[in-house]
């Protein structure tokens, strides 16, 4: 709609996880390279939990593109609370036939998999996302299945990704014996100020856009607003350049910003209490 009036190639406040608009700040590259690291060296279960809109399955996204033909990986996005049809569904997820099958032929085909996997010297990885969902049940179950050595090595490599909440169940101590299997665990924060700023800039300039389109007032206050959290920067900052298109102004400043911010107070959808952003990124041990 406004792409041509910016100059811009796409619009460049998607909310949805593309990796080539991952901007990273110094938890983002921190968390990547601690995902990578797990794949690579072959460590135990991976944590990576977050804020809501932090940036988390954008994270995922960019790592799926580094990994070469030798890892196998499976991506679980839904999970079922109750846990009753997981096996199901991580059958599905590596491509497997899971129709009419008993759960203890579900286990013994996944273990089948792994094995000619191995054979073949590709290394399996099942990244699950929104793992707060699975609860005790389920996390138990993911980690009997990944119970399977070969030699020295774990034949399935386990990264969960969830909000803080994932972090409170993986206290219980029903989960004791998960936890002992986490070797790398980290935590994302939200965007400080200055990230905030430079994470409105960098979208933009991938969008293709060769003139600033944010005046520094527009960008503080969209960096107080959305409290450093990506994916409420991407609404603000996407609404303000549609304001901004429909008074034909080419550089949103702060007036422009304030209505949108009171547009979405009106309807309820913002905050009126604004506080700025916390400190940067910092990992934070289960």
């Amino acid at each position: 709609m406004y792409e041509d009036f910016f100059g811009l190639r796409e619009k460049p406040f998607t909310i949805l996880p593309d990796p080539s608009y991952l901007y990273m700040s110094a938890g983002h590259t921190k968390a990547l390279t601690l995902l990578r690291y797990s794949i690579v060296g072959r460590q135990g279960f991976t944590v990576i939990t977050g804020e809501i809109g932090s940036g988390k399955t954008t994270l995922i996204n960019r790592l799926l593109e580094d990994l070469d033909d030798e890892v196998t990986v499976g991506l679980l996005n839904f999970t079922d609370p109750d846990a009753g049809e997981l096996n199901e569904w991580i059958a599905m997820t590596f491509g497997l036939d899971y129709a009419g099958k008993s759960r203890v032929e579900l286990y013994e085909d996944f273990i089948s998999f792994l094995i000619a996997q191995y054979a073949q010297g590709k290394y399996t990885v099942l990244i699950v996302d929104e793992a707060q969902n699975l609860v005790i049940k389920g996390l138990e179950k993911v980690r009997m299945l990944s119970n399977v050595n070969a030699e020295k090595e774990h034949l399935l490599h386990l990264i969960l990704v969830g909000q803080p909440e994932l972090r409170d169940l993986l206290r219980a101590p029903d989960l004791e014996q998960f936890v002992q299997r986490v070797s790398v665990s980290y935590h994302l924060d939200r965007l400080s100020m200055r990230d905030s700023k430079a994470y409105i800039r960098h979208r933009v300039k991938v969008a293709g856009a060769t003139d600033p389109l944010f005046s520094p007032q527009a960008l503080r206050l969209l960096a107080e607003a959305s409290q450093g959290v990506p994916r409420i920067i991407n609404s603000l900052c996407d609404l303000a350049l549609v304001y901004g298109y429909s008074a034909g102004k080419r550089l949103i400043d702060a007036r422009i910003v304030k209505s949108v911010l009171k547009d979405r107070q009106q309807m309820g959808l913002q905050s009126p209490d604004v506080t700025p952003a916390p400190p940067p990124e910092r990992g934070v041990s289960i």
